[in-house]
């Protein structure tokens, strides 16, 4: 009964087992953007997550969502010794939509599929085989040592593709039940394939609208060109004026503010190639900055869809409107609270007054980081460093990187400002791993390497308690 049996048992689990699991998993679609979702999201909790929580003593049970009734909620729990610390893992059991008709690998989104050096299934990667991957650590644990040594909560939600909608209320309703000394959950990207990565938060994501309605109906552009103003003009040169065509953002108020100083020195550490995925633009963004800083320690301002007169099927008409969505990725020392009204102010004083500025819905809610210094950012890399020299096969032994915060979003403040936690994010997955498009995958490669690190983890938590208590936390700014 020790740790390196432990990890042969990770290691035999993720050559035998971990397929079949994670393509029973995938089989059942759970699009949560479907019009009648509730039966499926709600029979992933009940016939696929349960029934294996329930063989390895946990108490379980459905939390109906406050917001949205069709993305309910599961909370589950192995109590061990109240004086033991606690684990609160999150993942996410809902997927954006399979996509069928534009599948080219395999046998469609829900039939995970071996092809070469990757596992194609929607959820592979976001987020199914993510908490695959930390619930058979954890048993992995379990079976060699007969206890955790800890105890364990799984908060699943089935809502995170649609922006989360309850997780914030569930948490500050749940304190209890959900109260733990830190959060380890799994969602995004490694760093790069091959680099074993560990982040403390996530930037947050607002998305708003621009919109310019001029008149009704389009009219002839023989007859009305030159004579009618266009919109969808109009509408570019004011999303112009507030980023400009290398991306470099123009308003002030939407800008960062300095780096602490431990961030900007954790973010100088790191090197971002893309590998894996598309050839990086290096003239696009903040001039002078890294990659790195780019990505981990900067906002971007990015248009998602533009759309005047008819692009399916287009028209010579002038048309009568415009209409953008747009979002800003922002770090933690913003205030999304002030966006809508710097954006206002900027155009109207370069003379786009009417052009409406709207905020859509469901943007999720602050951006967080956490300080390279945290314990247990110390705890965690200590413990990945000791699997690490385990699993190397030649004289180099692999590096961990950490961020301080990711540059995707996740719910992360749900935990780190309303739970009061910090926050350890584990990714298993790659930037080039499609997910949200077809052709989702995994690399088992990275699956199998997650495994051993996270029943390494679980095990020394078990076996020393984790770091000592310390009042530091995922935090703002």
């Amino acid at each position: 009964m020790n740790r390196t049996h432990a990890l042969d048992r990770a290691r035999a689990f993720a050559a035998d087992s971990l397929f079949t699991l994670l393509s029973d998993w995938v089989s059942l679609d759970t699009g949560s953007r479907a019009d009648d979702r509730k039966p499926s999201l709600t029979a992933y909790l009940e016939e696929k997550i349960i029934p294996w929580l329930a063989s390895r003593a946990f108490e379980t049970r459905i939390v109906e969502n406050p917001e949205d009734p069709c993305a309910p909620f599961l909370i589950a729990r192995r109590v061990e010794d109240k004086a033991l610390p606690t684990v609160l893992v999150y993942g996410h059991g809902d997927t954006v939509p399979g996509m069928d008709d534009a599948w080219t690998k395999g046998g469609g989104p829900f039939a995970l599929t071996r092809d070469g050096d990757r596992w194609y299934g929607r959820g592979a990667a976001d987020n199914k085989g993510q908490h695959a991957v930390n619930l058979a650590a954890m048993d992995c644990v379990l079976q060699e040592r007969g206890t955790l040594g800890f105890n364990l909560t799984l908060l699943l939600e089935m809502g995170e593709e649609m922006g989360s909608p309850g997780l914030h209320a569930v948490c500050a309703a749940e304190k209890t039940a959900l109260a733990a000394d830190v959060l380890i959950a799994s969602d995004g990207p490694r760093i790069e394939p091959g680099t074993p990565t560990i982040f403390g938060g996530s930037r947050a994501v607002f998305n708003f609208d621009l919109k310019l309605t001029l008149r009704e109906g389009g009219h002839h552009s023989g007859n009305w060109g030159g004579l009618l103003a266009n919109p969808g003009i109009i509408l570019s040169h004011a999303i112009s004026s507030l980023v400009d065509q290398k991306g470099k953002i123009l308003v002030d108020a939407l800008r960062p503010k300095d780096l602490p100083r431990s961030i900007a020195a954790a973010i100088d550490k790191l090197s971002v190639t893309g590998q894996g995925g598309p050839e990086i633009d290096p003239s696009w963004g903040e001039p002078g900055l890294s990659a790195a800083r780019k990505v981990y320690g900067w906002n971007t301002l990015d248009v998602l869809a533009f759309e005047c007169g008819t692009p399916a099927s287009p028209v010579n008409a002038i048309p009568p409107a415009a209409w953008a969505r747009c979002h800003i990725r922002f770090l933690a020392d913003m205030d999304p609270a002030t966006f809508i009204p710097a954006i206002r102010a900027h155009l109207d004083d370069h003379g786009f007054s009417e052009v409406e500025v709207i905020e859509v819905p469901n943007n999720y809610g602050l951006a967080t980081r956490m300080a390279p210094d945290n314990p247990w950012v110390s705890f965690v890399t200590a413990s990945f460093d000791t699997t690490l020299d385990l699993l190397a096969k030649g004289p180099e032994k692999k590096q961990v990187s950490f961020l301080p915060n990711l540059g995707g979003t996740l719910p992360n403040d749900a935990f780190s400002h309303v739970l009061g936690l910090p926050t350890i994010w584990v990714p298993h997955s790659y930037a080039g791993c499609c997910q949200h498009a077809p052709n989702e995958h995994v690399l088992p490669a990275i699956l199998e390497e997650g495994l051993a690190l996270m029943t390494g983890l679980f095990w020394d938590i078990g076996e020393t308690g984790g770091p000592e208590p310390d009042k530091e936390t995922s935090k703002k700014g």
